[in-house]
């Protein structure tokens, strides 16, 4: 009886996963002479974004790739420059240095790493909120000996004291050469890389020096997280994506590959602006928009929420940092149910996503496992934790991640690897993260989460956005200190914000510091820069 419902299972996942396919439109008809040669770049260059910009040359040539401030690049187009800056870098490479991007969102990001990927050399994406000296720590650890930059970020550079080649890629001139010029006056030659090449994707770096995580890719681990996400979120090809987060992120990356992947036109912007991402959602007709929590609030503050913004948007994808009830049944009163929310970590690639519907009958959730993947709450010995007790996420199934550059990597137990947050399931099998390891405190022997005063918080009318944190304490060992932004118009003070954490939760939750501040340090994705509160 167990092998037939298992069998039955089985066969029902078979049907929706081949209705996703179907609705999505991935099976686009290929030319039999394009079609005979679809293998040829993996066999060439691996499971890298190389292969996936040179498959989708062949099956969508003439389709819009993507579309930035200086207009639209077919595929076709797209991998013609890719292949023309491949040769062209390979001239200037040693066969083992890196390729260091340091790129806002646009084209050149995008060549890059496409042509880079090709040669067999691994690609560094770079933050673009570093300091000198911090970029100069990054590249000197991760071998970088050639830096693809904007023209703007040429004083970060200079004070990091880079010793290598340097092009720019967005605007330029003078000094160094351009993506442009190579691209230009280079005639693209076949390449046939000696290795695989690999992607280094920076930590985000909030609570400590940013670290280069490392992943194993390979069809098999990562065509079940693409079939779960085409069955929860109803993507399709051909209708154009607006990525909003940094490129270099793992987000705002990861939906790059997928609307390359998938015939998507990708619409970029060098930098986030609220209301000029509505107006791009208007006039390209999107249908889906990929952004991190902090950005969604923005588009609701913008206050410029129109119907044909509304009308064409089918999908929105947010990550990246906590995503709070509050922001996210306001967000769907204003667009619809249209809102996913994906979990997951630079480490190990997305584990869970929530849908409309889980947001709606549990917000504040990230959702159920994608396929194949095994996602478990191990309490301090290892043991796992029944549903609605708090211990530590272990995934497992997914993205191998490979370790960090520098060395080092996550605990693994039992082959799950540890992700560094805590959090528990519902009895529907949602989970919830409750925070960061780090980030709980225990103050007089009470274990208190920062993330459940926070959620609290962001829905007085009088908060804009607050960030809670943990603070040494001589009398309780730690103690939790609220950074609150004022709402527009709103004078709440520190009584008030204290009552009201009072009056619904416990009284041990209750901040003891509040302080008001006019914004809070936020990372270029969103995140609160916890050291620069402590600070």
């Amino acid at each position: 009886m167990l092998l037939l419902d298992r069998v039955r299972s089985l066969a029902g996942l078979g049907v929706r996963a081949g209705r996703a396919v179907r609705d999505v439109g991935v099976l686009h008809p290929v030319r039999p002479d394009r079609a005979a040669r679809l293998l040829f770049p993996y066999v060439r260059f691996g499971p890298v974004p190389a292969t996936v910009g040179a498959m989708s040359a062949l099956r969508f040539p003439d389709r819009t790739a993507l579309i930035d401030e200086r207009g639209a690049l077919t595929h076709a187009e797209l991998e013609g420059r890719a292949s023309a800056l491949a040769t062209a870098l390979r001239e200037r490479l040693g066969e083992d240095e890196r390729v260091g991007v340091l790129c806002r969102n646009h084209r050149g990001f995008v060549e890059t790493v496409l042509a880079a990927s090709r040669l067999g050399n691994d690609v560094v994406l770079l933050n673009t909120d570093f300091s000198a000296t911090q970029l100069g720590q990054v590249i000197e650890r991760e071998g970088v000996g050639l830096l693809v930059h904007d023209e703007e970020f040429d004083p970060v550079v200079d004070g990091a004291s880079f010793g290598g080649r340097r092009v720019h890629a967005w605007s330029g001139g003078g000094t160094y050469e351009t993506l442009d010029e190579l691209a230009e006056a280079t005639t693209a030659e076949p390449v046939m890389p000696g290795r695989v090449s690999r992607v280094v994707v920076m930590t985000s770096g909030t609570t400590g020096t940013p670290k280069g995580a490392r992943h194993d890719i390979s069809i098999g681990s990562v065509l079940p997280a693409a079939l779960s996400h085409l069955m929860r979120v109803p993507v399709r090809s051909g209708a154009p994506i607006v990525i909003a987060p940094p490129l270099f992120h793992v987000l705002g990356f990861g939906y790059l590959s997928v609307g390359l992947g998938m015939g998507m036109p990708v619409v970029l912007s060098r930098r986030f602006d609220p209301a000029a991402t509505l107006r791009a959602i208007e006039e390209h007709k999107a249908e889906t928009l990929i952004a991190v929590p902090m950005m969604l609030q923005r588009l609701l503050d913008a206050g410029t929420v129109t119907t044909t913004a509304t009308v064409s948007l089918r999908v929105v994808v947010c990550g990246g940092s906590a995503l709070h009830p509050h922001v996210s049944e306001a967000f769907m009163d204003a667009f619809g149910d249209v809102l996913h929310n994906v979990y997951g970590a630079t480490e190990t690639g997305w584990a869970t996503i929530a849908t409309p519907e889980d947001l709606r009958a549990a917000p504040g959730t990230v959702g159920r496992p994608s396929y194949r993947l095994t996602v478990r709450i191990l309490d301090e010995d290892g043991r796992e934790a029944p549903p609605g007790d708090v211990g530590e996420i272990h995934t497992g199934g997914g993205l191998r991640f490979a370790g960090y550059t520098g060395g080092g990597g996550k605990r693994v137990r039992d082959g799950l690897t540890d992700t560094g947050d805590l959090g528990h399931f519902d009895d529907a099998g949602r989970l919830f993260v409750d925070g960061r390891v780090d980030d709980m405190i225990v103050s007089g022997g009470e274990n208190v989460f920062p993330g459940e005063v926070e959620d609290l918080l962001g829905g007085h009318p009088g908060i804009a956005e607050t960030s809670v944190i943990g603070v040494d304490d001589e009398r309780f060992g730690r103690r939790l200190a609220a950074y609150v932004v004022r709402a527009e118009g709103a004078s709440v003070d520190e009584d008030d914000v204290r009552a009201y954490v009072k009056a619904h939760l416990a009284r041990y939750k209750v901040p003891r510091d509040v302080h008001f501040v006019d914004e809070l340090p936020r990372t270029s994705t969103g995140k609160v820069k916890a050291r620069a509160l402590r600070g």
